[in-house]
């Protein structure tokens, strides 16, 4: 529970912005008119200067105009990539164009997430991240967003612009000590309650930021009974789709560059490049590292309690 003046707003600096049929317009600041016609100078548009303009430029599939009233309009074929690519974090820092549902908390927060839960192979890795409100418009500009919708090799990328900036704590909890935690816990959401309650306590006691924000995997109260018994009174909100706030999806890409990075190094002792998920693909590699190396390898690759598992190993 938020406290009461927290806002849910979409990051919104020095302009408004409207769509119109195939042509896009926003209202932009006096002080960045310069820049823009620099910017756009230097990436290959042809500027000239009509009538009650500041500027037109023109290349290639695309076509902006920027008026004396502020007004900047763009259009053409070329436009969707002109506006998520430098538009929205260079000039309006702000995603609601192109993600018109991001939706996150300016005041500073921790947010949590994990990976791996659902992956046959490799670890469960939980992330925290701290952000006050100058970070979290950074974290927006250089379009931090949730993991699930990037690629891999954008993931590990991001995950590195990340800890330059934010107090970050990983938790990355390997298959062999997984699948002796699942013994202990024998419920997943249990354990993932647990990893949760142990990354936020630790970012707590690094920055004092006592409000929490983590994606709603259960309706129980196991992270804030988690909380309980490290004797912890912090602000916990839980959200269905809280990777729509730019803090937990910072939290999702920490948490699944540590997985993508984690899984690479337990395959490398079987010459193996482990998949992902569990699909039809992670269920031949199972059955064929069980072959070739035993139970063994897949307790230190595998969450053994996975059904894929469960079934080669009783086969």
């Amino acid at each position: 529970m938020f406290k009461e003046n927290w806002s849910i707003v979409t990051i919104a600096r020095n302009y408004s912005l409207v769509q119109m049929s195939n042509c896009f317009v926003c209202d932009i600041s006096k002080e960045l008119f310069e820049k823009i016609e620099t910017d756009l100078s230097s990436q290959g548009f042809v500027l000239s200067k009509p009538n009650h303009t500041i500027f037109q430029a023109k290349k290639t599939g695309l076509s902006c105009t920027l008026y004396q009233s502020g007004k900047f309009t763009v259009q053409g074929k070329e436009k969707e990539d002109f506006i998520k690519f430098y538009l929205e974090p260079n000039i309006l820092e702000n995603l609601s164009y192109s993600h018109p549902e991001m939706l996150t908390f300016l005041e500073p927060h921790i947010g949590v997430d994990e990976a791996g839960k659902g992956d046959v192979f490799g670890p469960l890795c939980v992330a925290s991240v701290f952000a006050d409100e100058q970070t979290i418009t950074t974290l927006i500009k250089i379009g931090i967003k949730d993991s699930k919708r990037l690629s891999d090799e954008t993931v590990m990328k991001k995950s590195k612009e990340i800890m330059a900036i934010c107090p970050h704590k990983i938790l990355a909890i390997h298959p062999e000590k997984y699948n002796e935690l699942y013994e202990k816990f024998f419920n997943l959401n249990h354990l993932l309650a647990w990893g949760h309650a142990t990354v936020i306590d630790s970012l707590y006691q690094e920055t004092k930021c006592d409000e929490i924000l983590i994606d709603q995997f259960t309706h129980e109260p196991l992270v804030e009974n988690a909380l309980k018994r490290k004797a912890l009174n912090l602000h916990l909100s839980k959200r269905t789709k809280a990777e729509d706030d730019v803090v937990v999806a910072a939290a999702s890409i920490l948490a699944r560059a540590k997985f993508l990075e984690l899984l690479a190094k337990l395959g490398e002792p079987y010459h193996l490049a482990l998949p992902k998920g569990a699909s039809k693909e992670t269920a031949k590699v199972c059955k064929d590292l069980y072959k070739t190396h035993g139970i063994e390898a897949l307790q230190k690759t595998s969450k053994i309690h996975f059904k894929t598992v469960q079934e080669i190993i009783h086969s």
